[in-house]
């Protein structure tokens, strides 16, 4: 990933070929959620494949492309399709797309994620706000690119799951009578689930949820300066005492069920300003 600037504004004048709709809000969606974007009042898509330098989604249930258009009376762009670590791509890639809406102009990330339960108090089909995070994967997309182009080095992930956001989605949650937890969500690479002595450690090590995704988005979030959103929909509990084999087929249904209320949850928080 040399020369990333420059890969960055490749990409941005592919897309502003499509189009010249400029989103305040970036969206990206997790496993089996992509149905949001069918909320949205569409005024372009555009493949990622079309795009120079976007990655391509191998996972189950990720569509490839990005949305634009109007959600809850907000301009929008919304990734349909993400990447994680264990298809093979370096977190660079990963989090490419993260920089290509910075430059395309939002202001605000929203990313969303199914994870497993960590907190026993949790249920499958809870939705979480993430308040925080633990990254177990031993590195950041950070590492490698120095470019102040792209910001600063040294990022402060202080408040990178803005305060501001999440009571933004508690109001908005209430208005809803949506029940919604807030928590640390921890990120391990995948794909295979981990085992029980390890769903053991991350309690004690203070998490409420364990996922593949969203921490590497986040940590170039903020060194974009965005506010990010974080919501997290829990698929399976994740008991080491009474642990039992879990189906990724009923992980996605489990969090196609939640769906709807991630999709009103959503849309009652960008119609809240």
């Amino acid at each position: 990933m040399e020369n990333v600037f420059e890969r960055i504004q490749e990409s941005v004048a592919a897309i502003r070929k499509h189009t010249d709709f400029k989103p305040d809000y970036g969206i990206i969606l997790g496993t089996g959620l992509g149905k949001l974007a069918d909320k949205v009042i569409k005024t372009a898509e555009v493949e990622y494949a079309d795009i120079p330098h976007f990655p391509l989604s191998t996972v189950e249930s990720h569509a490839g492309k990005l949305i634009f258009g109007k959600l809850s009376g907000k301009n929008v762009v919304v990734m349909q399709g993400r990447f994680h670590y264990y298809e093979g791509y370096s977190l660079q890639q990963i989090t490419y797309p993260v920089r290509v809406m910075n430059a395309l102009g939002i202001s605000t990330l929203v990313v969303s994620n199914a994870c497993g339960g960590i907190n026993l108090s949790y249920n499958p089909g809870d939705i979480m706000l993430i308040k925080d995070h633990i990254n177990l994967l031993g590195t950041t997309p950070l590492i490698g690119v120095k470019d102040e182009r792209l910001g600063t080095r040294f990022v402060d992930l202080f408040d990178c799951y803005s305060k501001e956001l999440r009571t933004k989605a508690k109001r908005a949650a209430e208005k809803l009578n949506l029940n919604v937890r807030e928590g640390v969500y921890a990120i391990m690479s995948g794909p295979c689930l981990e085992t029980a002595a390890e769903y053991r450690m991350l309690g004690i090590l203070g998490a409420d949820v364990i996922g593949m995704s969203t921490v590497p988005e986040v940590i170039v979030a903020a060194q974009e300066k965005l506010k990010v959103l974080g919501i997290s929909v829990i698929t399976d509990k994740c008991d080491p005492d009474t642990l039992k084999p879990v189906d990724i087929r009923e992980i996605i249904e489990t969090a196609n069920h939640a769906e709807p209320r991630l999709v009103a949850l959503v849309e009652g928080f960008l119609s809240a300003d």
